[in-house]
């Protein structure tokens, strides 16, 4: 059979699943939908559509309604699980922003979750966390959405509290809450663009690439000076103009009932009053009159290159055509780029990407070089050059592509969560919820011509930005000299259309300031066979019906800890030497055959485990499975390829030391392991130990390491057939009976606080490790319970130290505190990034919160938040098929039963603060913490030393400085 043929049959296979099985949805959706148009919807909401399951077709089924100010309603329900998710999208981003007036958008998402009219300060997150459900608010150019992930018993609660911030929130914008989620902003601006490495590129980009005043040239987070001007009156236009119920789209997925969630919508969202009319901005194309060359200088190992071509919005018929040329130039080991940067060893990174907008897109190559960027640039053009010249997009390549996309669509549709953030995109930007068809129509629509005229009409010898980032003092690495400079930025009045806005207060007949109680969860116990192969590996398998794929997670006690020292990172060598070439077949062709099937192989080392992941669509399982045997049992050990991984590791150590949070991380680790301890050291090892391994040693590992007596498998698949499942992987019999042997080494104790404080000059934020020694893991012993004190201390958002430090400093985006524990020791951890002006202020106030929670305990107030917040929230720990995966090792690494949640509810539900308290005083000392301090010395080394703790300097790799 020719391998185009194969490739078209494959993609047939594929696409027949959507026919067996919606089951890509429950089995009792289609019953609930039809149901939809049978019922008369409540005054003021009216049904426009119902889109059922379609034979052959993959969709989301859901339900559309529109309230009478406008306001879209999608409802998607799904039984499998009792979780809803809840979204609300306001078409509004950055993009609507004017010259001067960046971040608005983004600074106004922040706003959202300070409180409204009936929810009291700061209360949105402890509501929702109480509640045992997840939130978050994301910002980009284009829109603005705020969503939950509840059980589906808190479903009324979430949409009080979502009509709250839609209807209630300007009398709630305090110029004091402003200050501190103004302070906020800049602190994540900090964390993810000036204190990053690279993270200036996009603005730089930006600024470029798109005409002065177009509304993509700046970035979402905005520009700080924009921040400093921005006042709190701003923002509450900003609000009202832009966050109407006519602006925005509300989705619920999930364990529903529809006739009583819509007239929970009627109830919550009926009587906000419509906002000012919203019209679509206008798309233009993008024209660069030239070349730009440009570049800055960064606190960084490896210089960047990045190319960005202007291209077309999303809408457009050429979109996807983009998306198939970055992914056929850059993706997998038989690309292009891969082979010209990454194989040669010219790069340690190197990628194409298609970044397509509402209003235009661009389309990027950037590659991490070792080579200096002239020769890069140079390199790049003829790659692209000879690729042309050798044919181009071929068949293969589009066939291989289009079953990788379906693929990752069956992804997609795993969570209610994803399901039904895609249905809010759809609908914001394409009109219709129902565009997953048509987008399936485009990807099996695409030809290798289509490519090339992209290819042609958008990149070769088309103008372009060309960014150089290069280390700080190394000017001479840029690709070319500068020729275009960003210009004096305008900074505009305020538009006309923000005068004259008024608020008017919804008007209803009923007490909104009465929050809607819950009636008790129902969590269905876990359906998880079990057994033994025939080779005595003990499996677990849990079915999944909803998606036809199959999952599969093998796991040998063969990580990083079980490594002799003096060869630390030789299990993370064998990983990658894995993926690697067999005796049969190169890297590239075992890439493109896995591609082709539209299943993946993942092998990789942790701390303790050494893993192989496999995903694939349950109709090639025997093709994949059969790969894998060939992985396992015919690695070629190639001394190229052995040369070329060391080399990336070697690339990689060099790239953790100009992060200051894995600075921090390493440097913790170096302390707390101790000198002997093969943890110590980063778990791709360091310059010293990767020099003594040899191929040889490798290969020794393999041979004693992998093997069945460390081996368990977990198993989620729409294959409800156990035994036909086990059988295929009889395979795994012909692994030897490796043995560990393992004897953990004695983790030194902490005797007294002392600050270890590393110099990363100029940085523009601290990052801050506050840790301990703790216990081991345990599902049902002291470690679980310590986890239950940590949640109010440290562990949720409302805990004390992120609101302290957070939501009343404005020091952080973020800091929260964890257990760490596995069978043999654990810890304990307060970590995060905070401005380098309140370094020595953040750990003083750690310190006085540990002995604020050592002097008084968590109160009984604490304890029921804490209760109620992890009792619901075990419904949403088990829905997609990492996390069942990841259930099912636990069960079999600690040998717990497989009703032990049973037994966490019942700690849970009698637990007493006392019995918290004690075991605080057990765990905590104040005297014996060690503190990490990656910072800017200059600034605030004084300050550190000031706070009458033992400091010690440490460079970068953790050693004293004399």
């Amino acid at each position: 059979m020719k391998k185009t043929t194969l490739f078209l049959v494959i993609l047939d296979a594929i696409l027949s699943n959507a026919q067996q099985s919606p089951k890509n949805i429950a089995s009792n959706q289609i019953k609930h939908l039809k149901q939809a148009m049978k019922f008369k919807p409540p005054q003021g909401i009216k049904f426009i559509e119902n889109i059922p399951p379609q034979a052959g077709v993959i969709n989301i089924p859901y339900a559309k309604y529109q309230l009478d100010n406008g306001l879209t309603v999608i409802l998607h329900e799904d039984h499998s699980d009792p979780i809803v998710y809840v979204d609300v999208t306001y078409h509004v981003g950055s993009a609507r922003e004017q010259q001067g007036r960046s971040g608005f958008a983004h600074f106004f998402e922040h706003m959202m979750f300070q409180g409204s009219k009936h929810v009291a300060d700061d209360q949105h997150f402890k509501i929702i966390t109480e509640a045992g459900g997840t939130l978050n608010g994301t910002t980009n150019s284009d829109r603005t959405n705020y969503f939950e992930v509840i059980p589906s018993n808190q479903l009324e609660k979430v949409l009080w509290l979502e009509a709250d911030r839609m209807g209630f929130l300007l009398d709630s914008v305090t110029q004091q809450k402003f200050e501190i989620q103004r302070a906020t902003v800049k602190n994540e601006r900090g964390q993810r663009y000036d204190n990053a490495p690279y993270g200036l590129a996009s603005e730089k980009t930006a600024e470029a690439l798109f005409p002065k005043g177009h509304p993509y040239s700046w970035q979402t987070i905005g520009y700080i000076e924009d921040l400093n001007r921005v006042d709190v009156n701003d923002l509450k236009r900003f609000y009202m103009r832009w966050y109407g119920p006519n602006n925005a789209v509300l989705t619920i997925a999930g364990d529903i009932d529809m006739q009583k969630t819509l007239r929970w919508i009627v109830k919550y969202f009926g009587s906000i009053p419509k906002g000012k009319d919203v019209f679509p901005m206008k798309s233009t194309p993008v024209i660069l009159p030239e070349t730009r060359y440009i570049s800055y200088e960064d606190n960084i190992k490896f210089p960047m290159l990045k190319w960005s071509f202007p291209t077309v919005p999303f809408t457009d018929k050429d979109a996807k055509a983009l998306d198939f040329l970055a992914d056929i130039l850059s993706d997998g080991k038989s690309s292009p780029i891969y082979q010209a940067f990454i194989k040669s060893g010219k790069a340690t990174s190197a990628s194409a990407y298609h970044y397509s907008r509402e209003l235009s897109g661009q389309f990027e190559f950037t590659i991490r070089s070792n080579i200096p960027l002239t020769e890069a640039h140079q390199l790049l053009q003829e790659t692209l050059d000879n690729w042309e010249k050798n044919g181009g997009a071929t068949l293969k390549d589009v066939q291989k592509l289009k079953n990788k996309y379906i693929s990752d669509i069956y992804e997609r549709l795993y969570t209610v969560q994803n399901k039904g953030a895609l249905l809010a995109h759809y609908q914001t930007f394409f009109g219709t919820p129902n565009y997953l068809p048509k987008e399936i129509e485009q990807i099996q629509s695409i030809t290798p011509q289509d490519v090339m005229n992209v290819y042609y009409k958008y990149i070769k010898g088309k103008n372009k930005v060309v960014l150089s980032v290069v280390p700080k003092g190394k000017t001479e690495l840029k690709a070319a000299e500068d020729n275009w400079k960003m210009y004096e930025r305008t900074i505009e009045t305020e538009s006309e259309e923000y005068k004259g806005l008024t608020y008017i207060e919804p008007k209803d007949t009923f007490d909104r300031s009465l929050m809607p109680s819950a009636t008790p969860i129902n969590i269905p116990p876990l359906q998880i066979k079990q057994g033994k192969t025939s080779f005595e590996t003990p499996y677990m398998m849990m079915e999944e019906k909803e998606v036809p794929k199959t999952k599969i997670l093998i796991s040998f006690s063969a990580g990083h800890r079980y490594e002799p020292i003096e060869k630390a990172g030789i299990s993370s060598i064998l990983a990658d030497i894995l993926k690697e070439s067999t005796k049969k077949h190169t890297a590239e062709e075992l890439d493109d055959k896995l591609s082709a099937l539209g299943s993946e192989i993942n092998i990789y080392s942790t701390d303790n485990d050494f893993i192989i992941q496999l995903s694939s669509l349950s109709n090639n399982l025997d093709n994949t499975l059969e790969i894998l045997q060939e992985i396992l049992y015919e690695p070629k050990f190639d001394t190229a390829d052995f040369n070329r991984i060391i080399k990336r590791k070697l690339d990689a150590l060099q790239q953790r030391k100009i992060t200051a949070s894995i600075i921090a991380f390493d440097v913790f680790n170096k302390i707390y392991y101790g000198p002997s301890n093969v943890l110590s050291i980063p778990n791709i090892g360091n310059e010293t130990t990767l020099k003594n391994i040899t191929i040889n040693d490798v290969q020794e590992y393999y041979k004693k390491m992998i093997g069945k007596k460390t081996m368990n498998i977990s198993i989620i698949s729409n294959l409800n057939d156990e035994k036909t499942i086990i059988q295929k992987l009889n395979f795994l019999a012909k692994l030897p009976n490796a043995s560990t042997g393992y004897i953990e080494p004695t983790i030194p104790n902490i005797t007294q606080t002392k600050i270890y404080f590393v110099d990363k000059p100029n940085a523009a934020q601290s990052e801050i490790i506050v840790g301990t020694n703790a216990l081991p893991y345990d599902a049902t012993g002291n470690f679980f319970k310590a986890t239950i004190l940590n949640f109010p201390f440290a562990g949720a958002f409302n805990s004390r130290i992120n609101y302290l430090l957070r939501e009343i400093k404005g020091f952080t985006y973020g800091t929260r505190g964890r257990f760490e524990g596995d069978k043999y020791s654990g810890r304990y951890m307060i970590s995060g990034g905070f401005k380098k002006d309140a370094t020595d202020s953040t750990v003083r106030f750690i310190l006085k919160e540990f002995d604020k929670l050592l002097s008084e305990g968590i109160s009984e107030s604490e304890l029921q938040f804490t209760k109620n917040a992890l009792l619901q929230s075990e419904a949403l720990k088990t829905e997609s098929p990492n996390q069942k995966l990841s259930l099912m090792k636990t069960i079999m690494d600690y040998r717990l039963p497989t009703n032990f949640k049973e037994h966490q509810k019942q700690i849970l539900t009698t637990i007493t603060t006392k019995e918290l308290n004690d075991l605080c005083k057990k765990l905590f000392d104040k005297n014996r913490l060690s503190i990490i301090v990656v910072a800017d010395k200059k600034n605030v080394f004084d300050k550190i030393n000031q706070l009458g703790i033992p400091v010690i300097e440490l460079d970068i790799n953790g050693n004293t400085l004399k």
